[in-house]
């Protein structure tokens, strides 16, 4: 079981890489990544509080996978984000991988994810505001963009 000591941080390389999509032959595997990303997750949020969504390469797991639970937990194999909206809104970021640092970034409004669940069954979600701002930033993850990279400008930086 991987614990907080198996986050990555700023800074490590693998933050930076695209991740490869699960694939159909690992559908047995994603049960223990998603084990291992609930725990790291209430980890963050004990020691943080914070965190609502985790991505996979955040742990070493170099997979196109996001694990969200605000509610209930909700898996997102491979994830595509469409219909970005115009309509962008200015936020405070964190990050998990660099607990203490918060990033002013621009973000869509609205956008739609399509994805396979858990059983490898198409969905797709229309999210609007916190959601889409959340799933915006873990989907930069499988991408290898970090939240640093999408700061507003040289200011948009703040300590928790």
């Amino acid at each position: 079981m991987k614990t907080l000591d198996n986050l990555l941080l700023l800074g490590d390389e693998r933050l930076y890489q695209v991740c490869e999509p699960v694939l159909p032959s690992e559908l047995p595997q994603v049960a223990d990544w998603v084990a291992d990303l609930h725990n790291v997750m209430e980890q963050i949020r004990a020691k943080y509080h914070f965190g609502r969504a985790i991505a996979a390469p955040q742990l070493g797991i170099m997979k196109r996978l996001i694990y969200m639970n605000i509610n209930k937990p909700v898996v997102f194999i491979n994830p595509e984000l469409s219909n970005l909206s115009t309509d962008m809104f200015e936020l405070w970021d964190d990050c998990m991988s660099f607990p203490n640092l918060l990033v002013k970034v621009m973000r869509h409004q609205q956008i739609t994810i399509n994805y396979l669940d858990k059983q490898w069954q198409p969905q797709q979600w229309v999210m609007d505001g916190a959601l889409s701002e959340l799933l915006q930033h873990e989907f930069d993850h499988l991408n290898g963009i970090l939240c640093t990279m999408r700061a507003i400008n040289n200011t948009s930086f703040k300590w928790r």
